[in-house]
């Protein structure tokens, strides 16, 4: 198998139950860059976020906002925002129902202080040491003490925003994803966690951005292999070579995948591309 390109979830895939990432993944990343393999991200994470938290690893690419905006060597070379009237759908949905949301551009993410204090990584290391299985819906209720003296939400027009916005996080039960799909026509949109849903531009995706990396390195789907656990990552796994699903994956997930590895807290990605002689 001639693998030029690994393509890494970050939360339940890079990351182990406590919010780093294991001294294995390192070592596996470190070993396949040694080879010429080109190692990064496809997230559903903004750029600026993600630096703050993988930065340190020394990945070559970062596949951000679900495809949106895509980062090779620091230089941008994929950039897919919401065009005018698609930001306003979701803006207008937001008021309408008093929803937490966040807008994500190139360099910054603004909005709900709430969601804000929940992309942080301090945030992320404290909800994975809170007691699992319902850790996220304490985790929110948490956020929402932490902010109670917050002021009353506004919300922004389009036209407000100086620079592009590629995603919008939106604090969403899995109740109402019929009424999202229903409402936000001009959009996608994906599950990222059980409180919240990311939304794009109609049809963006982590897959989309990926083809988009791999034809600018002129290389082939087929020489690119991702590891993902999460409802999100399912057509990014079923577009490479390569579709490596953790052992904490969703069902779904593990249903599509090529191979199923180690859980994410047993040395997963280094068992995976061993099993593979990737590295």
């Amino acid at each position: 198998m001639n693998i030029k390109a690994i393509f890494f979830d970050i939360d339940g895939t890079l990351f182990n139950g406590n919010g780093s990432v294991l001294a294995s993944t390192k070592r596996a990343i470190a070993l396949a860059q040694a080879q010429g393999i080109l190692c990064g991200v496809a997230t559903g994470r903004g750029y600026p976020n993600v630096l703050s938290l993988v930065g340190e690893l020394g990945l070559d690419f970062y596949v951000t906002y679900n495809g949106q905006y895509v980062v090779y060597q620091n230089r941008v070379i994929h950039a897919h925002p919401f065009n005018e009237e698609a930001l306003n759908q979701v803006i207008s949905y937001a008021k309408l129902h008093h929803k937490h949301i966040l807008f994500g551009a190139g360099e910054k993410m603004t909005g709900s202080l709430t969601m804000l204090v929940g992309q942080s990584k301090h945030f992320a290391k404290l909800l994975y040491r809170l007691p699992k299985g319902n850790h996220l819906s304490t985790g929110v209720k948490l956020l929402k003490r932490l902010t109670i003296r917050r002021k009353r939400r506004h919300y922004p027009q389009s036209s407000d925003f100086k620079e592009p916005i590629y995603q919008c996080i939106l604090m969403a039960s899995r109740s109402e994803l019929t009424r999202l799909k229903e409402s936000l026509t001009l959009c996608d949109i994906q599950r990222s966690t059980s409180q919240s849903v990311d939304i794009v531009p109609k049809g963006g995706s982590k897959d989309k951005g990926i083809v988009e990396l791999v034809n600018y390195l002129g290389l082939t789907m087929h020489e690119v292999a991702a590891f993902g656990d999460y409802f999100n990552d399912i057509d990014m796994l079923k577009s490479v070579g390569l579709g490596v699903a953790m052992g904490n994956a969703k069902k779904q997930v593990k249903e599509i995948a090529d191979y199923v590895t180690a859980d994410n807290n047993h040395d997963g990605i280094y068992l995976a591309l061993k099993h593979f002689n990737i590295i």
